[in-house]
């Protein structure tokens, strides 16, 4: 399968991601140039496991998972890019900095994650991620994955 932008729906998804649900929380790549970057969408429903604790009476995504989705974006980029040399290996969340969360994600939601090569060197790539919501800033952080 060729993936340079190529649109990658679920069940391309669950093929290159370890994760299943609840966990998966990357719907689509809309947009994909190896080595550079990705888009991905996240979809954001009232049926998400995680809103009937956070919160109940005022429900919003919690910002640890609004940036483990724009983690296994990175991770399906940093994947895809290096996968004759890193086949069979995991690509592991391995640190973030600046941190920012802009705006609440709430149930109906479309996050769009956008994931931008700034550095990679061996099993270490380094991405900048952005979250949005429509066109409102969500999050943003520096996001560091490595091939295990």
């Amino acid at each position: 399968m060729k993936y340079d932008n190529d649109s990658i729906d679920i069940n391309g998804i669950l093929k290159l991601l370890p994760h299943r649900y609840p966990f998966v929380l990357v719907d689509r790549i809309v947009e994909l140039a190896l080595g550079e970057r990705a888009v991905g969408l996240k979809n954001v429903t009232i049926n998400e496991p995680f809103f009937q604790g956070h919160f109940p009476i005022d429900p919003i995504m919690p910002g640890v998972l609004i940036l483990e989705s724009m983690a296994q974006v990175g991770g399906i980029l940093a994947y895809l890019t290096d996968k004759d040399k890193f086949e069979g290996d995991l690509v592991y969340f391995a640190g973030l900095d600046n941190v920012r969360f802009r705006r609440k994600v709430i149930p109906g939601d479309q996050l769009i994650i956008k994931a931008d090569v700034v550095k990679r060197k061996g099993k270490i790539y380094k991405f900048g991620a952005r979250a949005f919501v429509e066109d409102q800033l969500a999050a943003e952080a520096n996001l560091m994955a490595s091939f295990g």
